[in-house]
Formats: structure tokens, sequence, C-alpha cells
């Protein structure tokens, strides 16, 4: 047996993020791993670390001993104390520390998804000791690595991948909470909101609610929608992760409609916690 059909994507798409990420921090003299990134208090090697951790993770290595300092003003939850802790524990580790244990997480990775013969709906361990299947879990990896590769590329000034196997396994999950976004910017029953996204990656979505309210999607056009948006998808991302405010690049936004609802929209955008 191998790897099940329905996991191939996500391992695929793990794959090609995590050696991209190899491949860009490779070279990197000590201080570029200090760089600020997009994703909110992290640095270069906040967000390597960040990966190697949650991929042990997936390997089931134990967690962490350790306490984090109390000045880490990004932490808010105990959803980001949950992560910060494999990042603050290599926060001194060296540039060959940090490659090193990389590559050797990567390579464990690929041996363990060479062996993985479990079905989909395997329960496996997930943040906050919450129980996840294996789908969600490989889903979920594919996801935050492009994410992740992608604050890397940001800070190092180093564009490229957008439209690689990891962006449309980001693209099904972003759109995949848009519904809620929706509905939790006061949208109207009976209202439809449309997002047109050009570049690399491509779509144009209509969000719906019915008479209670409840939101869902689909690709048909809207004759007379409430709010109708059109970004590009670069944007759209950095929007919907978090990783900038819709006023900061409100000059590569088109909106039309209510302007009310926009603005509760995009205070809503973020869906990475």
């Amino acid at each position: 047996m191998s790897l099940h059909p329905t996991l191939q994507p996500y391992a695929d798409a793990w794959t090609h993020s995590i050696e991209a990420i190899s491949e860009l921090v490779q070279p990197l003299v000590e201080g570029e791993w200090n760089r600020r990134t997009p994703c909110p208090g992290w640095s270069v090697r906040d967000i390597v670390s960040h990966v190697i951790g949650m991929d042990c993770e997936m390997l089931g290595d134990p967690r962490p001993i350790h306490t984090l300092p109390r000045d880490l003003f990004h932490v808010t939850n105990e959803h980001q104390r949950y992560m910060e802790m494999q990042v603050d524990v290599r926060r001194h580790h060296t540039a060959p520390e940090m490659t090193s244990e990389l590559e050797y997480t990567i390579i464990r990775r690929n041996r363990q998804l060479r062996n993985e013969t479990r079905d989909p709906g395997t329960k496996v361990r997930g943040p906050l000791g919450t129980e996840q299947t294996l789908e969600e879990a490989m889903r979920y990896r594919a996801f935050d690595v492009w994410v992740h590769e992608q604050d890397l590329r940001a800070a190092l000034g180093r564009p490229g991948n957008l439209d690689s196997p990891g962006a449309y396994i980001t693209r099904d999950e972003l759109l995949a909470a848009l519904p809620k976004v929706v509905e939790e910017a006061g949208a109207p029953a009976g209202s439809a909101t449309v997002f047109d996204v050009h570049g690399p990656v491509e779509f144009l979505r209509t969000v719906r609610l019915d008479a209670e309210g409840r939101g869902s999607i689909d690709g048909a056009p809207s004759l007379g929608p409430t709010v109708s948006l059109t970004l590009d998808w670069e944007t759209y991302v950095r929007l919907a992760c978090g990783r900038v405010p819709a006023d900061v690049v409100a000059d590569r936004i088109k909106a039309e409609g209510d302007p009310e609802l926009t603005a509760a929209i995009f205070l809503a955008f973020a869906v990475t916690k």
C-alpha cells in the first residue's frame, strides 16, 4: 500500500513548498535570519522554527517543555501561545542549526509520507489537544507551509510560486471561510457579495445569504450584488491571512456597493488565527 490518493495532492503541495523554503534559507547569513516578515511578530528564523515545529508534531514528536517570556506582545490567545512554543524555543539557534534541523525534519517527513498507509479519516492529534482527521491535518500543513513560504519570499525579496500546488489548496481553504466572513460582517439576509480575483490564481465567487442569514458560496455571478470586490490574488492572500489591513492596500482593491458592508467585510476578512 501507499499514500491514499485523496492525500497525495496535499503531500505534493507540502513537498513543493518545504523544498522552496529550504532553498530560500540555505544561503542566508546570520543577520538575515532576523529579518521581519509580514507574519505579525515573526522573523525569518521564527517562520522556519514554526514550520519545523509543526512538522515535528506531525511526526509525533513530544512538544518542547518551555516557558514563554512575558513580553511577547503579538501573543494574545491560547492558540498563539501554543504556536509560539515551537518558535521561542529556537529563537537563539544559529543559522547552521536552523538549516540542519530543517533538512533533517524534511527527510523524516518524506520518509513518513512514503510509508503512510492510514485512511484519510484516521483521527490524529491536532493543536491544543484537538482531534482532526489525517486529511484535515495534511491539508492544513500544505496550506500553512505555502503561506509561510510567501512570508519568507516577501521578507527576502524573492517573489514566486504564487500559482504552485500549495496556492490552489490555499485558495480552497480561504474560499471555504468566505461565507462565515460575510455573515460576521453583518451582510443582510438575501444579499449577494461578489469576489473577483485575478492574477496567477483567478476565480469569481459569490457569497449568498439566505432568508435566515446563512451564507453559501458558488461560482455564478450575481446581477445585483450588495458589494462587489475586485482584487489580485496576492493581495487577497495577504488580507485573508492577516498580513496587511485593507487600508494599506486600498489602491489594489476595486470596491463597489455598500461602503459600510465593504468595510465590515474587510474587518472580518482575516481567517488565520
